[in-house]
């Protein structure tokens, strides 16, 4: 098992950046992918990025392809999420998970696919 603590978000201005980090208590965080979720009121949970359990395979939305970036760490247990270029519909709750089973690139966005979540950490954006 794992538990999962977002750190980093709060309240910016449209175009600036902002770096998420998820730490993760447990053993064997390597063998644990890893994926970043956001939600809006109302709306249901959206894929943002995840990442391998080595790092070596990463996979994003495409409204956020070339503004995101997905890492990690396995040395100190945590993932991040460095986010540029940021814009107003990006504002969210941001939520990493985690997941260990067997898993092809497709599947790293389906929320189904991991077992643990974070509490989530607010991000908002300013026009």
């Amino acid at each position: 098992q794992v538990q999962l603590v977002e750190s980093g978000g709060g309240l910016v201005q449209a175009g600036d950046s902002l770096s998420l980090s998820c730490v993760a208590s447990g053993r064997a965080f390597s063998s644990y992918y890893i994926g970043w979720f956001r939600q809006t009121p109302g709306k249901e949970r959206e894929f943002v990025a995840a990442i391998s359990r080595i790092g070596r395979s990463t996979v994003y939305a495409d409204s956020v392809k070339g503004r995101f970036t997905i890492s990690r760490d396995n040395a100190k247990n945590t993932v991040f999420l460095q986010m540029t270029s940021l814009k107003p519909e990006d504002t969210a709750v941001y939520y990493c998970a985690a997941g260990s089973r067997l898993i092809s690139d497709n599947n790293y966005r389906v929320p189904t696919k991991y077992d643990y979540w974070g509490q989530g950490t607010q991000v908002t954006v300013s026009s």
